[in-house]
């Protein structure tokens, strides 16, 4: 190296320096400003109903606002997880989605549409709950069990109209696979997030719904919805009368609506550890699972590790339904 080189390196290191001092310091002092948690979908809908009780647990415990930000569209969750990898990876901007992240993406490439992000953009945090898709229909209805369901969608295939969070979203794949199974044809009328296609339930402009115990539970409860079946591998405490699919002979439906917090997969480890930390605390806060426990849902926390496990496995079985169904709109 010659001497201007010299020179040249020596006044670019204390740059260097001091910028890797400043990242340290901010990380040190991690959280200094609000925190925003983003979820894909409108209020109402199982990523909705686990952020708020965390927001507010995670606020009393780092110190600073968290602040849901409801950013629906695209398509069950795509602009909200899209907005979420694209942010600055500095703990300021996470995402608390479901079990369609990793399924939007394939959905993309099946259709030959641009990719609006990767699973590999994200981090995974903390799992916070767990839940099977449960097959709801208006009290009102005719059908008293899954099997009446069934019959009748066989003897009018296409006319029996279910909603979802969108196309690709957790409620489609989950009708969508037992439709499959099953051997009959619904019509799928797409909304923008659980909250909306419930919405659509009661008010009768669709008549069937696969969602989360806990977004359905009050309605049951208030007398306006039936719960027909589940979609999970067991009964679930709040509804243990409801037989799951498997049980009824339909032994390839299991469909899990489970939610997250991620944050994006650069994130320094610092303030992940800090976030990991933070969230094994969330967990056992009794405002927190009271929260899960009125709305029927039961906590299924995992740490990073574990809960990364688990999305791998998760996606891998979620993509092989998705390329089952192919092109559905």
């Amino acid at each position: 190296m010659n001497r201007r080189e010299l020179l040249k390196a020596a006044a670019v290191l204390p740059l260097a320096q001091a910028a890797c001092s400043q990242s340290s310091f901010a990380q040190a002092l991690y959280p200094a400003r609000n925190i925003t948690v983003i979820v894909p979908f409108p209020a109402g809908g199982q990523a909705d109903l686990a952020a708020r009780p965390v927001a507010m647990a995670l606020e009393r415990i780092l110190g600073k606002p968290v602040i849901v930000d409801n950013r629906a569209g695209g398509g069950g969750g795509s602009v909200g997880n899209a907005a979420a990898a694209r942010a600055e990876p500095d703990g300021y901007t996470l995402l608390m989605t479901l079990s369609s992240l990793a399924v939007l993406p394939e959905a993309d490439r099946l259709f030959d549409r641009p990719v609006a992000y990767e699973v590999s953009q994200f981090m995974p945090i903390a799992r916070v709950l767990a839940d099977p898709t449960l097959l709801a229909v208006p009290a009102s209805a005719p059908w008293k069990t899954a099997q009446d369901f069934i019959e009748d969608a066989s003897r009018r295939p296409g006319q029996i109209t279910y909603g979802s969070s969108g196309p690709y979203g957790t409620l489609h794949v989950a009708m969508e696979m037992f439709a499959s199974s099953a051997g009959i044809k619904l019509l799928h009328v797409p909304f923008r997030g659980a909250g909306p296609a419930l919405t659509a339930l009661l008010s009768g402009t669709v008549q069937a719904i696969a969602a989360a115990p806990g977004t359905l539970k009050p309605q049951v409860d208030d007398g306006k919805l039936r719960v027909l079946g589940n979609c999970g591998a067991q009964r679930v405490a709040s509804f243990p009368d409801v037989p799951t699919f498997q049980e009824l002979g339909y032994k390839d439906v299991e469909m899990y609506i489970w939610a997250g917090l991620f944050a994006q997969s650069s994130l320094p480890a610092p303030i992940a550890t800090r976030l990991r930390e933070a969230m094994a605390q969330v967990m056992k806060s009794p405002d927190v699972l009271k929260a899960f426990e009125t709305s029927g849902s039961l906590v299924a926390y995992q740490d990073a590790p574990a809960f990364a496990q688990f999305v791998a496995t998760d996606s891998t079985r979620l993509i092989a339904a998705v390329k089952k169904i192919g092109k559905v709109e």
